[in-house]
């Protein structure tokens, strides 16, 4: 028994509210995974803000059809699909991902969208390799950190240079 017209309509409905949501969407091939895998997938997504969909290709078109943000989308919607929807860390998601394929050596990228522009495998790649928001929010924080001690020794070392000086010119007697 097929999805009734009712059914097929929420479908596109909760897709459309998580693709307003969403900064970012990942195509798998998700051909070959077990239900145990996607709910692994699922479990690693969720840390991130993430969410893994599985829905025919022809939904997910009426869902993204008449949105510019995400019409780019549509070369993408061939074969079967999983949709890996992200609202938050987009890195974290993209490592979550890449952390599951490595593990279950399944489930190829076909691409993604962020921002509207299209992304390759490469593109992909180069995302999931940047450090996480946190680590880089520390590294700033560092840096700060290091400019402000710097400038807080500059600044206490004037009023001890100019006593110094002070100092020679009244031992020299002049």
């Amino acid at each position: 028994m097929g999805r009734t017209l009712e059914n097929k309509q929420q479908i596109v409905e909760e897709l459309k509210g998580l693709l307003g949501e969403a900064e970012m969407a990942l195509v798998l091939d998700f051909k070959g995974l077990t239900i145990k895998e996607m709910s692994d997938l699922r479990t690693r997504l969720q840390a991130s803000n993430g969410v893994c969909k599985v829905t025919k290709n022809t939904l997910m078109r009426r869902a993204i059809d008449g949105d510019s943000a995400w019409s780019n989308l549509d070369s993408l919607l061939t074969g079967t699909n999983a949709f890996v929807l992200v609202k938050g860390d987009v890195g974290g998601a993209v490592k979550a991902v890449q952390s599951f394929q490595k593990d279950t050596k399944k489930s190829d990228v076909k691409g993604g969208l962020f921002e509207g522009q299209l992304l390759s495998q490469n593109d992909i790649k180069a995302i999931g390799d940047l450090p996480s928001k946190e680590v880089l929010m520390a590294q700033i924080a560092g840096a700060i950190n290091a400019v402000t001690t710097k400038l807080a020794v500059g600044i206490n070392e004037v009023p001890s240079g100019l006593a110094r000086a002070l100092k020679q010119h009244a031992e020299s007697g002049s």
